[in-house]
């Protein structure tokens, strides 16, 4: 897991829903179909394998179902306050108050 890889993985706006989806709730229960992106199949898939690859999620086969948990404590562990700005995106755009 390395900076570069977390930062290029959380900065596309899709993957950040991504995450904080898992971050609202328990490990396991995600399945990849189950999240409602503005975006196909295949790109669904893509954004998936970016957060895997960047070590921000873990995926489990499960039957015909991709479960998904967010590897909270070991992405804090490398980066410390990261995922926690993420999370907590709500500043305002340029120019709002």
């Amino acid at each position: 897991m390395t900076l570069s890889d977390a930062l290029t993985a959380l900065a596309d706006p899709v993957r950040r829903t991504i995450v904080k989806e898992l971050a609202g709730g328990p490990d396991w229960t995600r399945a990849c179909g189950t999240f409602d992106l503005p975006v196909t199949k295949a790109t669904r898939s893509h954004h998936f394998a970016v957060l895997r690859q960047a070590g921000v999620i873990e995926q489990r086969d499960m039957g015909s179902r991709r479960l998904n948990r967010l590897r909270r404590s070991e992405f804090d562990a490398a980066f410390p306050g990261l995922l926690d700005l993420v999370l907590d995106e709500r500043r305002a755009s340029p120019g709002e108050s």
